[in-house]
């Protein structure tokens, strides 16, 4: 190891300004925490990687949620030292609330409750969704208004176009798997262990993109959703007959290819959401947003239509405290903190971000 009701929305409060705030993230399988001063300052960033996953080829919730809560409270006093405060200094705590594993949510939001407690500030709950559409902001600036935000990882494939803070209007979602699940499900298939994304991209380089004729689901329906699952299915029945393991070309020959038709779907996808919204901007988070020829080939269609390309170093990509701390900032100083009611949610539908139109 490396370095169940939906609760109440926020309620306005009373509360001091953003000015240093602690953020824990606990969504899955890593443990972060980050201060921030003034909402987009980062004083200290720390992510603890539970490697002990690989072993079993996927995340194990349980393992998660218990490596969390032995991991929070070295990691948080790490992080204070580093950015040079003491507890008492801080103002407010900002924490995960949902979506994602429960088990490992609940562990966050209990200890965040606790420690703003324990130091008489509030604490706010933010949605790991919201903070993947504006995690880019914390190295490139604010961004352009009206963008169309793209969100790729393990458990979400989402097309959002963002109006401002908290002012959001869903376009469509994967109906089946997300981007991230097929990467690990196909990278199973071929053997490549776990996490699957990296290792799909890096051998991608050394294949052919089309020797696999790969579906490129959806595009030829109209409007914003994804389907992932026939695209796995469609690899499952093209290696039919071949006895595993495979050879070193067969593997790298459907990387690229199969990496080629979600990168072409991506794509796709988002531009029409570009050209039928008129943004501004583009914005990319989420674990998926590291690969390469993901953001090779975004970058170069932005460009071409003059739409601003924001995406974050591969560390703000991935599940991150200080984005976390970014928005809950921004709730805070509108006012916006959680009270005693504050508990986890699973699901993106019960975190009450999705918005009614």
């Amino acid at each position: 190891m490396t370095v169940a009701a939906p609760a109440a929305s926020p309620t306005p409060v009373e509360a001091p300004a953003a000015r240093l705030v602690l953020a824990i993230e606990t969504s899955c399988d890593d443990t972060s925490v980050a201060v921030l001063e003034r909402g987009a300052v980062v004083r200290s960033h720390l992510i603890a990687t539970q490697d002990v996953h690989r072993l079993y080829g996927g995340v194990v919730p349980e393992l998660a949620s218990r490596a969390h809560l032995e991991l929070l409270p070295p990691l948080v006093t790490r992080a204070l030292e580093e950015a040079g405060v003491g507890a008492r200094d801080l103002t407010a705590v900002a924490v995960t609330r949902g979506p994602g594993l429960v088990g490992s949510l609940v562990v966050g939001v209990a200890f965040a409750k606790a420690y703003a407690l324990g130091l008489g500030v509030p604490v706010v709950g933010v949605n790991h969704i919201e903070a993947h559409l504006h995690a880019g902001t914390l190295e490139h600036g604010d961004s352009p208004v009206p963008a169309v935000a793209l969100v790729v990882s393990g458990g979400h494939t989402e097309l959002v176009v963002v109006r401002g803070p908290g002012d959001y209007r869903w376009l469509g979602s994967t109906l089946d798997d997300a981007a991230g699940e097929a990467y690990d499900k196909v990278a199973k298939l071929l053997g490549l262990g776990f996490p699957g994304g990296p290792a799909i991209d890096r051998l991608a380089r050394d294949g052919r993109a089309h020797a696999f004729d790969l579906p490129r689901p959806m595009l030829d329906r109209p409007g914003f959703d994804f389907s992932f699952s026939g695209l796995k299915t469609a690899v499952l029945h093209a290696l039919a007959g071949r006895p595993a393991p495979y050879p070193a070309d067969v593997v790298a020959d459907m990387a690229a290819s199969f990496q080629a038709a979600v990168v072409d779907t991506l794509t796709a996808k988002t531009l029409r959401a570009l050209d039928h919204t008129g943004a501004r901007a583009l914005n990319m988070g989420g674990g998926v947003a590291c690969n390469r020829a993901l953001r090779e080939r975004l970058a170069g269609e932005c460009a071409a239509r003059g739409v601003a390309f924001r995406v974050p170093s591969p560390r703000l990509c991935a599940d991150n405290a200080a984005m976390i701390g970014l928005v809950g900032a921004w709730m805070l100083d509108r006012g916006l903190a959680s009270d005693d009611a504050l508990d986890a949610v699973a699901s993106l539908e019960e975190s009450g971000l999705l918005p009614a139109g």
